[in-house]
């Protein structure tokens, strides 16, 4: 149960201990999502087909663009609730919650409404071919079908999280995974489905998991929890969560144009093969991103909190120990994606064209992966303390800076190997930039102190 106690240990705890028991069940809950995400790919890709899991591929610019809206809904209100928290304002961070349900009821709608009507000429200018154009859209009429739900999942999720229950939003997230998984061969396999039977699953188990998410938050015991006069939109609620929530949507939008660019280039190059291969290796270094993403959110509340309540030092200990975490586990992913590429790749399929390019991929995209982990902590570190401007920036530094122009630059003198070389390119100079605006914030938090 979240009481006053619960919230105020943020500036009291441990910071270490804090971390660990934020950031364990966060880490958990995004290594689920990842391999939820990773079932979905592996089972249609060894039960559909090499195109099939292009088809898939084609989608990821929609799902960027979806987890766009819902990373500002989520992000901005978790973060604000976070500071409300530290400063003590419980009746604000309760209206945050009301306002957080209303806003993903008409944002979820309308971008299903209007994505419906026009899903054929999206998914050519995504990149699909008369190939692959039949796979991706029995997936997205499914998953648009029900986007609202996942909107409200990946919403109220945050919001546990921010009001003291790390680990409830971990049980919420592994619900999904475990009942998504047991559907997938059901519905693919059983019911023969196919693709579709995927996009079914994934919709099932997000709405069970809402059911949940719902009965927790109509607790009055809560500290926050759903209760009358608390979802009429209030102008400067919805500002500020906007503000805050601006920079995971410009990420989430910016990657999904850099998706489309990747795709289109390398059906140009090298054909509907290779942007399943892309898919592939977006799955695989999905795994570690989530997980960096879970240290992020662990110290998401603690940073927010403390940073509100103006404890610079815990502040600034909470980011060294999450940059530590995120850059263990991107040079893990170095080490698996140099040495072992071709074991990685062999989970998804079995067509040898398809495992070649993709292992190949994989090796190119994470050669600078040991300093990745660095780059993101900064970035969510100014999102979780409300800098929303520092966090645009660097969220658009790696995506248009620097990995646009190589992905237009690059390909016409290296062919596909081009496209593939951009992303390790954009990885060091975003880094560079962050380190510079990192140190600069090191030295505000020390005048601060002195």
């Amino acid at each position: 149960m979240a009481t006053k106690r619960n919230a105020t240990e943020l500036g009291t705890q441990p910071i270490g201990k804090l971390l660990m028991q934020y950031a364990i069940p966060a880490i958990i809950a995004m290594t689920a999502s990842s391999i939820y995400n990773m079932v979905d790919s592996i089972f249609i890709g060894q039960g559909v087909g090499p195109l099939a899991i292009s088809g898939l591929a084609i989608t990821f610019p929609f799902m960027n663009l979806g987890a766009a809206f819902g990373a500002m809904v989520g992000v901005g209100a978790s973060t604000l609730i976070s500071v409300k928290l530290g400063q003590r304002d419980y009746d604000t961070a309760q209206t945050v919650l009301g306002n957080v349900i209303t806003l993903n009821l008409i944002i979820g709608i309308a971008f299903s409404i209007i994505t419906l009507m026009f899903l054929d000429p999206i998914l050519y200018f995504f990149g699909a071919s008369a190939d692959t154009i039949g796979y991706a859209r029995d997936y997205m009429l499914i998953i648009l079908a029900g986007n609202v739900f996942s909107h409200m999942y990946f919403g109220l999720n945050a919001v546990l999280r921010a009001s003291g229950h790390p680990q409830k939003a971990m049980y919420a997230t592994i619900n999904t995974v475990v009942i998504n998984t047991l559907l997938d061969p059901l519905f693919i396999y059983v019911f023969d489905w196919g693709i579709r039977g995927a996009a079914i699953a994934t919709i099932i188990a997000q709405v069970i998991s809402l059911i949940w998410q719902f009965k927790i938050l109509t607790d009055k015991n809560e500290l926050l929890h759903l209760r009358r006069g608390i979802y009429h939109l209030q102008s400067k609620i919805v500002k500020n969560i906007i503000a805050i929530g601006l920079s995971p949507f410009c990420m989430n939008v910016a990657s999904c144009f850099i998706v489309i660019f990747i795709n289109k280039g390398l059906k140009e190059y090298d054909g509907d093969l290779a942007i399943g291969a892309y898919g592939i290796v977006n799955r695989l270094v999905f795994i570690c991103v989530m997980i960096v993403m879970g240290i992020t959110q662990g110290m998401q509340p603690i940073a927010g909190y403390n940073y509100g309540a103006q404890q610079f030092d815990r502040v600034t200990r909470v980011l060294k120990l999450s940059i530590y975490g995120a850059t263990a586990m991107t040079t893990l992913t170095f080490l698996v994606g140099e040495l072992l590429p071709d074991v990685a790749v062999r989970l998804f399929t079995t067509d040898e064209g398809l495992i070649s390019r993709a292992a190949e991929g994989f090796r190119i995209v994470v050669l600078f992966f040991p300093i990745v982990g660095f780059q993101m902590v900064t970035s969510n570190f100014f999102q979780s303390i409300g800098m929303a401007n520092k966090a645009i920036f660097l969220s658009l530094t790696r995506q248009l800076l620097f990995l646009l122009p190589c992905l237009i630059i690059l390909p016409t003198f290296m062919g596909a190997a081009g496209i593939w070389w951009s992303m390790p390119i954009s990885d060091l100079t975003a880094s560079l930039v962050a380190g510079v605006l990192l140190y600069k914030q090191f030295q505000n938090f020390k005048y601060h102190k002195s």
